[in-house]
């Protein structure tokens, strides 16, 4: 006999986090003209959270997220190290993608802190 309880994510809240800071940040350029491209795709071993399209830009983002503000900016979580390996990854999508050659690339990091959603270019 199956029970009549809806079945609840095995995740952690801070789990779910991700992947719901995700969804806003896709429905936000959705909402302001922006075509997703691609979403979490693995390129040459790394992710790239979100590539999206207005006109003649592409934005690759990297989507971070915070639960509260005793954890810090989420913007921060982006260093050196992680921008180089998202330049690197998109670098490759883009190349496996010869139809947006001549497109205009940006590189952005995107902070989700409650209900606001900040966007940071790479430096």
């Amino acid at each position: 006999m199956q029970s009549s309880r809806k079945r609840r994510s095995r995740r952690s809240p801070s789990r779910r986090l991700g992947p719901e800071a995700e969804r806003r940040v896709r429905r936000h350029f959705r909402l302001r003209g922006y075509l997703i491209l691609d979403a979490n795709a693995w390129v040459g071993g790394y992710e790239l959270d979100l590539v999206v399209r207005r006109g003649r830009t592409v934005v690759v983002c990297e989507v971070k997220a915070r639960s509260g503000p005793e954890y810090g900016d989420p913007l921060e979580a982006v260093g050196p190290e992680k921008a180089r390996r998202v330049r690197r990854a998109a670098e490759a999508w883009l190349a496996n993608r010869p139809e947006l050659a001549g497109l205009d690339v940006r590189l952005e990091a995107v902070g989700v802190h409650g209900r606001r959603i900040r966007r940071a270019p790479f430096d």
